[in-house]
C-alpha cells in the first residue's frame, strides 16, 4: 500500500517540482488583475502571437493567482480539466466512439487511456482504504511449524552459547574466577538444552517441520491403502512424485513457508501487487484481442491497446460506483445485477462502436471475450501468486 502512495506521491511532487525549476528567460514582467502582461513569451522569450507561444507552446498572460494555482495542483495531479468532463460521461455512454476518436487522432480533446486507467486504480485504493475494504491480516497461520521454528532457533543459539561458554572455560589464560564463572553458565545452558530436547520429545508438534510433516504424510499413505486400489495409487504416486519435485525448488518452498508463517501478511502482499502490478493486465489482454480480430485487416495492435486500456478503466469505475453503492444502503439485489449487467452491455457497446461491427459480429465476439477475461484474469492470479512467492 505505502508503495503505491508514495510512487504516485513522489510522481505528483516531481511534476509539480518540475514546473517550478524551469527556467523563464522573459523576466519580471508586469501583472494585471492576477495576469502576467507580458509582449514575450516569458518561458522562451519568442515575441507573442496570439494566446500561446507559437515557439514552446506556453500560454500566454499566465495566472498569479490561488485559484490558478489550486488548478495546477488538479492539473498536474489528476488532469481534472475539461478533458476529464469530455472524457467521462464518452466512455460511459459512447466508449466505441471515443476509443475510435481517440485511435484516429484526436488525443487533446480526452484523457489518455493509460493516464485515466492508473488515475482509477489509484481511486479505487484510495477509496477502498478509506472504506476498510482490505485483504484481512490478523490470520494466525500454523502456530505449530511457527513454534517448532522458534524452538529450532532457540536450540541454535543455546548450542552457540554453549561451544563458547566451554572454550571459556577450558582456556589455560582465563584466572580461576573466569573458569568457574564460565563453568556455572555452561552447566545451566546444558540443563536448557535438557530440556528443550525433553519438551519436543514429550510434545511432537516441536519437533522439527520437516520431518513431522513427513512422518504424518507416510501414515496418511498407510492409513488410506486399501486392496485393489492399484491403478489409483500409481496415479496418485505420480501426483506425489510432482509435488515432491515442486517442493524440492528453493523458491516454491520458501514460499510455501512464507505462506505458512504469515498468511496475512502474505495476503496484504497480494492486495499490494495487485494495485502495483495492475497494468500487467493490459499486455495479458491485448493478445487475447487481438486474436479474435486476427484475420480483420485494418486493425493493429495499437488500436487495441486502447481498447482494452479504456475498457478495464470503466470496469475500475464501475467496481467502485458498486462499492460505493453497497456501502450507501443500495439493495444486494440491485448491486448484484449490476454487476451482472452492465459489464457485457458495456462491453458490445465498446466492441461496436471502435471496430464497427455488425450486432451479430460484435455479439458472438462478446461471448468469446467473456471466456478469455476468465483466462486472463486467471493468468494474472497466477502472476500475483508468483510475485507473492519471490
Amino acid at each position: 500500500m505505502s508503495d503505491v502512495v508514495e510512487g504516485v506521491g513522489t510522481g505528483v511532487e516531481g511534476g509539480l517540482f518540475a514546473k517550478a525549476v524551469l527556467p523563464r528567460t522573459g523576466g519580471e514582467a508586469p501583472t494585471a488583475k492576477g495576469h502576467f502582461a507580458e509582449g514575450a513569451c516569458l518561458n522562451c522569450g519568442t515575441q507573442l502571437v496570439g494566446s500561446h507561444c507559437h515557439q514552446c507552446g506556453q500560454q500566454a498572460h499566465l495566472h498569479r493567482t490561488l485559484s490558478a494555482f489550486a488548478h495546477d495542483i488538479a492539473h498536474g495531479a489528476i488532469h481534472f480539466d475539461g478533458k476529464t468532463w469530455r472524457t467521462l460521461p464518452m466512455l460511459v455512454f459512447k466508449p466505441g466512439e471515443l476509443t475510435r476518436r481517440y485511435i484516429d487522432g484526436e488525443r487533446t480533446r480526452f484523457v489518455s487511456p493509460m493516464a485515466l486507467f492508473l488515475f482509477t486504480i489509484f481511486l479505487m485504493f484510495a477509496v477502498f482504504q478509506i472504506a476498510g475494504i482490505s485483504a484481512p491480516t490478523d490470520l494466525t497461520g500454523d502456530k505449530s511449524l511457527q513454534l517448532s521454528e522458534l524452538t529450532e532457533e532457540q536450540a541454535e543459539r543455546l548450542e552457540s552459547r554453549r561451544n563458547t561458554l566451554a572454550e571459556r572455560a577450558a582456556d589455560p589464560d582465563a584466572t580461576e574466577a573466569q573458569r568457574d564463572r564460565a563453568e556455572d553458565a555452561l552447566a545451566e545452558v546444558e540443563a536448557q538444552l535438557e530440556a528443550l530436547e525433553q519438551a519436543r520429545t514429550e510434545l511432537p508438534f516441536l519437533a522439527d517441520g520437516t520431518e513431522r510433516t513427513g512422518a504424518e504424510a507416510g501414515s496418511e499413505e498407510v492409513a488410506n491403502e486399501t486392496p485393489g486400489d492399484a491403478e489409483i495409487a500409481l496415479d496418485a504416486s505420480d501426483i506425489r512424485n510432482w509435488e515432491g519435485d515442486l517442493e524440492n525448488t528453493d523458491w516454491f518452498r520458501a514460499g510455501v513457508e512464507k505462506w505458512r508463517k504469515n498468511p496475512g501478511l502474505m495476503l496484504y502482499k497480494l492486495q499490494t501487487n495487485f494495485y502495483k502490478f495492475s497494468w500487467l493486465l493490459i499486455p495479458l489482454s491485448i493478445p487475447f484481442v487481438w486474436l479474435i480480430f486476427a484475420w480483420k485487416r485494418g486493425f493493429r495492435a495499437y488500436d487495441h491497446a486502447i481498447f482494452v486500456t479504456y475498457s478495464l478503466s470503466f470496469m475500475t469505475m464501475l467496481i467502485l460506483a458498486i462499492v460505493l453503492a453497497g456501502m450507501a444502503g443500495l439493495s444486494p439485489g440491485y448491486v448484484a445485477l449490476a454487476s451482472l449487467l452492465i459489464p457485457p452491455i458495456h462491453i458490445y457497446k465498446h466492441l461496436r462502436g471502435t471496430y464497427a461491427l455488425s450486432r451479430f459480429s460484435a455479439l458472438w465476439r462478446l461471448g468469446v471475450m467473456s471466456f478469455l477475461i476468465v483466462v486472463i484474469l486467471g493468468l494474472f492470479a497466477m502472476l500475483l501468486m508468483l510475485l507473492g512467492l519471490s
